[in-house]
C-alpha cells in the first residue's frame, strides 16, 4: 500500500529528522518545500526562476507558485509508492491548494503526523542549539552539549550559533506558527488524518512509535 504523509511541527520539533528517517526506511522521496525550491531554481524551470526572483528579495514564494512545483514533484515516478511531505502545507489556502492537486493527479494523503511539543520546550531547543561549520555536527547545550564547551567532539573545532537561534527570535518563529499553521491540525483531523506524536523524547522513541502507528493504520485497511 503507498504511504503518501504529511509531518507537522513546529520550529525545533524535529519533524525534519523524523520525515527523512520515515522516509529512508521506507524508501519514498522526502519533499521539504527549501530542496523542492532550490531544485527547480538549480534546474532552471519556469518555477524555479520566478521562485528566485522572490528569493533574492527576501521574500517567500507566493503560495500560488509552491502548489505548482508540489503538483510538478508529485508527478515524478519516484512517488509511486509514496511520499513525505514537510514544511507542505503551511496554511489553510495551501492545504486546500494541495487538495486540488492530489485529486488532478489521482492521490491523496493518508497520514498526517503532528509531533507535539510544549513552547518552553521548543524555545529551549532553538536558542540553545550550536553546530560545527566543518563536520556539520550538531549540539544542543542544555539537551545534548558538547565534551568541552563551544569544541565539536568530532573535530575540536569552534561550535558556531545561527544568528536567529535566540530566545526572541524562536519566541517568534513559534508565534508564526500557531497563527499560520495550527489551524492545520484542526484541518486534517476533521479528515480523520491526524496522528498527535509527543516529540518531547529522544529521536529513535519518536521514530518507532511513528512506525507502529504506520503500520496499525495501514493493517486496519
Amino acid at each position: 500500500m503507498k504511504k503518501r504523509m504529511i509531518f507537522l511541527g513546529p520550529p525545533g520539533s524535529g519533524k525534519g529528522t523524523q520525515a527523512s528517517k520515515v522516509a529512508e526506511t521506507l524508501e519514498i522521496p522526502h519533499i521539504d518545500t527549501g530542496s523542492m525550491l532550490r531544485e527547480e531554481i538549480a534546474a532552471g524551470t519556469e518555477e524555479g526562476k520566478i521562485a528566485e526572483q522572490y528569493i533574492n528579495q527576501g521574500q517567500l514564494a507566493p503560495a500560488s507558485l509552491v502548489i505548482r512545483i508540489i503538483k510538478n514533484r508529485l508527478s515524478r515516478p519516484d512517488t509511486k509508492n509514496g511520499f513525505i511531505l514537510d514544511g507542505f502545507p503551511r496554511s489553510l489556502e495551501q492545504a486546500e491548494g494541495l487538495d486540488k492537486i492530489l485529486a488532478e493527479i489521482n492521490e491523496k494523503i493518508d497520514f498526517v503526523f503532528n509531533i507535539d511539543l510544549a513552547e518552553s520546550v521548543l524555545v529551549d531547543r532553538m536558542a540553545f542549539r550550536r553546530s560545527c561549520k566543518d563536520c556539520g555536527s550538531k549540539y544542543n547545550l542544555k539537551f545534548n552539549p558538547p565534551e568541552q564547551e563551544n569544541v565539536c567532539d568530532k573535530c575540536e573545532n569552534p561550535l558556531t550559533q545561527r544568528a536567529d537561534d535566540n530566545v526572541e527570535t524562536a519566541t517568534k518563529r513559534i508565534g508564526t506558527y500557531k497563527k499560520e499553521t495550527e489551524p492545520l491540525i484542526n484541518y486534517y483531523t476533521d479528515k480523520g488524518l491526524i496522528i498527535n506524536i509527543n516529540g518531547e523524547r529522544e529521536i529513535v522513541e519518536i521514530f518507532t512509535e511513528i512506525m507502529e502507528k504506520l503500520e496499525l493504520k495501514t493493517s486496519s485497511f
